[in-house]
């Protein structure tokens, strides 16, 4: 299974570190493919064909990290890699996308939504593999 995170913006300081530390653990388990673009009409034409497409959206769904384990496994199972889109600074609309995920109510900054998506991946993957997770 592959992983696809189109984002608006170029990781900078001080989630730059973050980002190469979790992308960095998670390529254990995973290929994850980053890709940044400048702005919303870029980022619709980046977006893979055939993939699940996942919108980080505050209104999606909420999961525990082992909910999100299992949304996971679910899509591997189903044979599809799946694309995870974060909006700019003013977040994104995407009629289209199959699943909308929130990392709670609260609308975090864009760059550090990206940081605990990578985090959140590499712990599903770590709960997925039955390796401890805490830490």
């Amino acid at each position: 299974m592959r992983y696809f995170v189109v984002a608006v913006g170029k990781a900078r300081a001080p989630y730059l570190d973050d980002l190469q530390h979790y992308a960095k653990l998670l390529s254990r388990y995973a290929r994850v493919d980053v890709i940044e673009v400048p702005d919303e009409d870029a980022l619709r034409r980046r977006i893979p064909e055939r993939a699940w497409i996942c919108l980080l959206d505050s209104r999606g769904a909420a999961y525990t990290s082992e909910a999100f384990a299992g949304w996971l496994e679910e899509r591997r199972q189903a044979g599809r890699d799946v694309c995870f889109v974060i909006g700019g600074a003013f977040g994104i609309e995407l009629p289209h996308a199959d699943h909308r995920l929130s990392f709670g109510p609260a609308t975090l900054p864009h760059l550090l939504a990206r940081v605990v998506l990578l985090e959140q991946l590499y712990r599903a993957h770590k709960i997925l593999a039955g390796e401890p997770y805490h830490h």
